[in-house]
């Protein structure tokens, strides 16, 4: 840049200066440092919020990519009986069966050497009934002269030391060795694990008459330490069911052991029964009879000695029988496979039109991928609902029941399977087939449980009446049943939000206006910092207050708060009527601090009236007692129906008239004095009131008449940390932010469009809400968006007075759970990469997503309000 020379008259004295016009190199540099700086940091913000969003969503996508295999192997086993049963132990290094004679098959899984096992003794009887428990310890036989043996199969590991290793081991593989009994696995330098095979066998019992051959039989174990408990079902050849329990006591004193047994016999099972399966429930308080064509007798079995048919279905219609039949762990899902490869899964729910002995009937909950070929075998896992089912043309399928898919599909050969195992971690299968190939899979079935459906979609689950929305992430049984849907988080998240913005939105923008165009700038300097100090205050505070203060006082005080709703915006409406009435030198003269003063205390005034009405209020809205109505079974709901259409029907009436009452009105009023004015305006006012209660009581009427009653809707049973305490809370903590940004944009619309308005002769009140807000509404919506912003994420507040219910009600007296809230809770709790953990993972993305998108409308929005605002 050339320097250019400025010339003018020097003072008298002084010689004529010259004046450099070129910018300092300094001032270049710190300029593009600076324009740098600003590029790079907003390039590094947009790869930030990128850069969680992609890992967000890659511990997320685990959750959706399924199963896997990651190996297999097959090896040929010495041919042999049938197997009655097959187990894994849970190193998944032995494969142990048991036959009818009562012998021990065992089997390395990688390699297929057969181990030498200690078989059960059952003295040469003739096997005519078997089944086991889920983890395949406990063992029922029963024979064919009536009498019955309980066992134990122990398939287990233990660790020990290098020095009692025995020598001379056989090796298998890379890791493992065997001396023909056991499986030793090296785990570390100087330790091995061995996996080993033990069996008990109990006395018997006779349970039959002499002679009578036991056809099906099952048992559970219960009882106390002091007192367990055997519980067992039979059914003989003449086709009568037995229920059997027995109980141990031990005499303290003596050490002597007595057993008693107590006997029923099933009442209502045909003679001619053909019995393929025999089921008891954990608690022996339900028997479930399956013939082979897939008739099932349901048995309550809670009164021990007299046992009710409770209910009789047939389950497989049609030409199809039974293939496979079992429980799933907690033994409320009872799965059956038919000859037609179907599977399905049923659920005995309580139903009011039942027409079974206890009002339970069995229901089909879950309907499955069938099988092209008659299923023959299944076995459930040990620790969720996860199981496999295998069919006759050597296919096993890994299923998930509630989910209901298909996790993964193995093919193992032509030949029928006779059994199959699945591993006590899910995570390996051993399938035999009638020919003595044994297949085996190492699997990965992290999270069969996620699917897009169960997460985002109705989900039917055990004791549920019908599918249904529900997060429940853990419970105190190893039975249960994790409920990750996230529709209630996010239904939470927006009810949060909805209640507090209603209460925070006309604060917040009435306030704007009103510092903005109203009060003196002295008083302004005083409001607006005082409102921004609010913001300051961590959220981690208003959630103890909230949780601690308020939802006690808002619970005793509950009618006084409703009444403080109508009372208080009245007083105010009250006293700006008054005010109007005061001559035109005494309003203008204490138009500043005295009035803002006035105001604070009219809203101290209204306030303690309220109170002072509430039970007054109570008694006419709510028949006396709230809590009670609210439920429903106190009084009627007209009174506050009408409360609540009151202030649509005034908006509606005042709208409806000011075009054809109001301008005219206004006209005749300018002619007349302040006073006389102000009494005929506030006379309309009072005459629109009067008539919008009317039309409201009406309108409510109408509305309670065809059933549309706000109890079981937005309001209902109340509890003391509920939607309308965190609305209060949240609220404090969003107003600060709306007001401050809405008050910025409304002191920058332009000076002129306030002058020509008022120069057009419009009020002020006129021209702050037919020219101001409109012209600065971009600003206003963004305000508006950045609160809601604030409130979506809004975790402490949430996690302190809520309850942590996740609900799917907009009653404004319950409680909720939001994502962030949620977040909050599970997360410390969580194990790594376990389901919990990504489903946490996926209610961030989800957060984020709804934050993304909101911001990306209100933008959307925001400019469409400034190009119309740039053209006034």
């Amino acid at each position: 840049m050339a320097d250019v020379e400025t010339k003018g008259e020097a003072p008298q004295g002084m010689p004529r200066q010259r004046r450099s016009m070129k910018t300092a190199r300094s001032v270049i540099v710190i300029d593009k440092a600076a324009d740098w700086i600003i590029r790079i940091g907003g390039i590094g913000v947009i790869v930030a919020v990128f850069g969680i969003m992609v890992f967000l969503a890659q511990v997320v996508v685990p959750l959706f990519t399924g199963a896997s295999v990651e190996s297999s192997s097959s090896a040929k086993i010495a041919p042999g009986p049938r197997a009655l049963m097959e187990v894994i132990d849970e190193y998944k290094v032995l494969s142990t069966s048991v036959d009818a004679t009562g012998k021990v098959h065992a089997f390395h899984i990688a390699t297929g050497t057969e181990l030498e096992a200690p078989a059960f003794d059952l003295g040469g009887k003739d096997v005519s009934a078997f089944n086991r428990t889920l983890n395949g310890r406990d063992l029922a036989f029963g024979f064919s002269d009536g009498t019955l043996r309980l066992g134990m199969l122990k398939v287990g590991g233990a660790v020990v030391d290098n020095a009692q290793v025995p020598q001379n081991l056989k090796r298998l593989n890379d890791t493992d060795f065997t001396d023909g009994q056991a499986i030793y696995t090296a785990i570390s330098p100087e330790q091995m694990r061995v996996v080993s095979i033990a069996v008990e066998l109990g006395e018997e019992t006779q349970t039959a008459p002499a002679g009578t051959a036991i056809v099906a039989i099952d048992y559970r174990l219960g009882g106390t330490v002091e007192r367990p408990t055997r519980s067992f079902i039979t059914v003989d050849a003449a086709g009568i069911g037995r229920l059997s329990r027995t109980e141990s006591r031990t005499n303290m004193l003596t050490g002597a052991t007595t057993t008693t047994m107590t006997s029923s016999e099933l009442p209502g099972l045909p003679a001619d029964v053909h019995v393929h399966a025999l089921l008891m429930t954990n608690n022996a308080d339900q028997v479930y009879v399956a013939e082979e064509t897939g008739n099932i007798y349901r048995y309550d079995t809670r009164s021990f000695a007299k046992p009710d048919l409770a209910e009789t279905v047939d389950l497989l219609p049609g030409e199809a029988t039974i293939g496979a039949i079992g429980f799933l762990i907690g033994e409320q899902s009872l799965v059956i496979g038919g000859s037609d490869g179907s599977v399905n899964v049923y659920f005995r729910l309580q139903r009011a039109d039942a027409k079974t002995g206890d009002g339970y009937q069995l229901v089909r909950a879950h309907t499955l991928e069938p099988h092209a070929n008659p299923v023959v075998a299944m076995d459930a896992s040990q620790r969720g609902k996860l199981f496999v089912t295998a069919d006759a043309g050597g296919d096993v399928w890994v299923r998930h029941s509630t989910s209901e898919q298909v996790v993964l599909k193995l093919a193992a050969t032509d030949a029928e399977i006779d059994t199959v195992a699945l591993a006590p971690r899910e995570n390996g299968i051993v399938a035999i087939t009638g020919d003595g190939q044994a297949h085996a899979w190492n699997i990965s079935v992290p999270h069969p449980e996620t699917t897009l459906r169960t997460i985002f979609g109705k989900v039917w689950y055990e004791g549920y009446p019908e599918p249904d929305l529900t997060w429940q992430s853990s419970s105190g049984t190893d039975a249960f049943e994790p409920k990750l849907s996230l529709v209630p988080l996010i239904f939470g998240t927006l009810k949060a939000t909805v209640y507090a913005l209603l209460f925070a939105i006309p604060i917040a923008l009435g306030a704007a206006i009103y510092t903005s165009e109203f009060v003196h700038h002295r008083v302004r300097a005083v409001v607006k910092p005082t409102m921004e100090l609010m913001a300051s205050l961590p959220s981690v505070v208003l959630g103890f207050i909230a949780a601690l203060i308020l939802a006690p006082l808002v619970e005793t005080w509950i009618a006084a708060i409703f009444c403080a709703f109508i009372v208080v915006p009245a007083g105010l409406f009250a006293g700006a009527y008054l005010w109007q009435l005061l001559p035109s030198t005494i309003a203008l003269r204490y138009g500043g601090l005295p009035k803002f003063i006035l105001i604070f205390t009219a809203l101290i005034a209204t306030g303690f009236v309220a109170f002072a009405l509430g039970p007054w209020f109570e008694r006419i809205f709510f028949a006396g007692d709230l809590k009670a109505w609210s439920t429903g079974s106190h009084g009627e709901s007209t009174p506050f129906t009408a409360m609540l259409v009151f202030p649509f029907v005034f908006l509606a009436l005042f709208m409806s008239t000011q075009g054809l009452v109001g301008e005219r009105f206004g006209h005749i009023l300018r002619g007349e004095n302040r006073t006389l004015a102000g009494l005929a305006d506030l006379g309309r006012w009072i005459a629109t009131l009067i008539a919008a209660g009317v039309l409201s009581y009406l309108a409510a009427l109408a509305l309670v008449v065809i059933g549309m009653d706000p109890r079981g809707g937005i309001v209902d049973t109340y509890v003391q940390r509920n939607t309308l305490v965190v609305g209060f809370a949240m609220g404090f903590a969003v107003i600060p932010i709306i007001y401050t940004i809405s008050e910025d944009a409304l002191n920058a619309v332009p000076e002129h469009l306030r002058a020509a308005s008022l120069g057009c002769g419009a009020t002020d009140w006129q021209t702050a809400i037919f020219v101001i807000l409109p012209t600065a509404m971009s600003g206003v919506f963004s305000a508006i968006m950045v609160g809601m912003g604030r409130a979506v994420g809004e975790t402490m507040i949430v996690v302190m007075a809520a309850g942590n219910t996740p609900l799917l009600e907009w009653n404004i007296f319950s409680g909720l759970r939001a994502l962030s809230a949620n977040i909050a809770v599970e997360l410390p709790e969580a194990v790594r990469d376990s389901t919990l953990y990504r489903m946490l993972f996926l209610a961030a993305l989800t957060l984020f997503v709804m934050t993304f998108a909101v911001n990306t409308f209100a933008e959307v929005i925001r400019q469409r309000f400034r190009k119309r605002a740039a053209q006034l």
